[in-house]
């Protein structure tokens, strides 16, 4: 099963990823790097510090990863992987708290700006509800990587024990952070 771990840049999708892999031992696909170490791109975007994706090229290589695994956990991690998983677990951050870790990370100003608005104006949940057929939000503000990854377990857990409606406090809606649009 192919689900999509997914969020604005810095909501913390890596870190909790890798502290699945190693929990639970679940295929964790870092699709970012997948896409530059397989040179699975069309072009580099200097501007923006980016390379944009062949969608098309990076299905094809998935699709040998995957292949025979359906049965599997696997999760793929990016802000992308909304546009390739039916099932996806979108992680979301307060936008200040967003901007600190994007600093940190020595972003740029435009960078760290496009990525605070695009956090709260939703643009990853709804894009999202456009591409897949279940979504699921986590806010991440103040938790540990522990129990973002406890939250996520919970949500894999029900899906493959066919229990989802036990994932009501999961279902998108909740999380508004419009009023902080500059």
């Amino acid at each position: 099963m192919l689900i999509g771990l997914t969020g604005t840049p810095g909501t913390g999708k890596t870190s909790v990823s890798k502290f699945l892999e190693s929990k639970r031992h679940w295929k964790v696909i870092h699709l970012n790097e997948m896409i530059k170490e397989e040179h699975l791109y069309t072009e580099i975007d200097e501007e923006r510090d980016a390379v944009i994706a062949d969608m098309e090229l990076v299905s094809q290589h998935l699709e040998e990863i995957i292949g025979g695994r359906e049965n599997d956990v696997i999760i793929l991690e990016s802000h992308l992987a909304h546009y390739i998983t039916d099932i996806v677990i979108v992680l979301r951050l307060y936008p200040p708290e967003l901007k600190m870790r994007l600093e940190s990370r020595g972003y740029s100003e435009e960078k760290i700006r496009e990525n605070i608005e695009a956090e709260a104006l939703d643009v990853i949940l709804i894009e999202a509800f456009e591409w897949c057929k279940k979504v699921f939000e986590i806010n991440t503000t103040g938790k540990s990587i522990e129990e973002t990854g406890q939250h996520i377990e919970k949500i894999i857990d029900c899906i493959l024990s066919d229990s989802e409606e036990e994932l009501s406090e999961y279902r998108p809606g909740s999380i508004d952070w419009i009023d902080l649009v500059p």
